[in-house]
């Protein structure tokens, strides 16, 4: 999946926690978040702070699709909240290549 083409679908799926994600768009909606954020923060922090505030829930709709792409529930992103060990965690899994077939896959 291409930059735009995950940027594209994260918007799609504002809310939708069902499903699965790949790990390319899982990161590409990442780098996304991160570069908008300094650029905007360089510019103004309540810019910023609005775009944080709007990409949060499709944030963690997305990690929750990849959490579920690795066979995992999307409830465990909560381990986020563990300082350094919960952020390790969520990484490791997030990186992990996804099932071929989960108990969360949709069918289209």
């Amino acid at each position: 999946m291409t930059f735009i083409e995950s940027v594209s679908t994260c918007f799609k799926k504002y809310a939708d926690f069902k499903g699965c994600a790949s790990r390319s768009e899982f990161w590409w909606w990442v780098l996304f978040v991160l570069v908008v954020s300094i650029v905007l923060s360089a510019i103004n922090e309540k810019l910023s702070f609005v775009f944080t505030l709007a990409t949060l829930v499709p944030y963690f709709a997305v990690t929750a699709r990849r959490l579920h792409d690795t066979d995992r529930s999307g409830w465990l992103q909560l381990l986020g909240i563990i300082p350094i060990i919960g952020w390790i965690l969520l990484i490791y899994w997030c990186t992990q290549e996804g099932k071929s077939t989960t108990r969360f896959a949709v069918n289209a």
